[in-house]
């Protein structure tokens, strides 16, 4: 679901630097020491999570597990994501670092959500809440990521339809993963869901 370097026109790119830096700037600046281990974990499983490939007709999906990331950490996640997205980017060309504000935009802001429905599970429909939670960034982040394209140009709206189209698949299984793992952690250690 990354965008690469050299398909966006500057307009986009620039105003999404601009808040992306902001942003992790101002979570930077109140970031607690004891938060620290918690965000290098997600970001590890960010970043490794990306590397297990989905082959779905001619192309692939790869996990990305940003609203188990959202549903651990909250508004951490835009740091947790930021880190996992430099790496990436740095070492194996994923997205680039032009567009990393865009990327991490599309990727982050919708993590957040993982939260809320890891918050409302406490309250009602636990386990729907769960899939929820994995399910409900990625469709944001589809969805954002196919706006993007549209702005872009006319000449990116079939991609950006297909862009769409191909991470359905990924919403769900990203909804079952989050389903089970929230589950799991549930049972073992409600604590770290707090």
């Amino acid at each position: 679901m990354h965008i690469s370097e050299g398909v966006l026109i500057p307009e986009i790119i620039i105003p999404a630097n601009v808040v992306a830096g902001a942003l992790s700037a101002y979570l930077v600046y109140k970031l607690e020491v004891k938060d620290i281990p918690k965000i290098a974990c997600m970001s590890a499983i960010f970043f490794i999570a990306s590397f297990i490939h989905v082959p779905l007709g001619p192309t692939s999906i790869h996990l990305i597990l940003s609203g188990l990331v959202g549903a651990f950490l909250g508004i951490n996640a835009i740091l947790a994501v930021l880190i996992a997205l430099f790496l990436q980017a740095l070492f194996f060309g994923y997205g680039g670092i032009s567009v990393l504000g865009v990327n991490l935009l599309v990727l982050a802001l919708p993590a957040i959500l993982g939260r809320y429905f890891l918050r409302l599970s406490f309250i009602k429909y636990q386990k729907l809440c769960w899939f929820l939670a994995g399910f409900a960034p990625i469709l944001i982040s589809a969805l954002a990521l196919s706006a993007v394209l549209v702005l872009n140009g006319k000449e990116f709206v079939a991609v950006a339809g297909l862009a769409l189209a191909s991470n359905f698949a990924l919403m769900a299984i990203e909804g079952v993963i989050s389903l089970f793992g929230i589950s799991f952690i549930y049972k073992v250690n409600k604590d770290l869901l707090r």
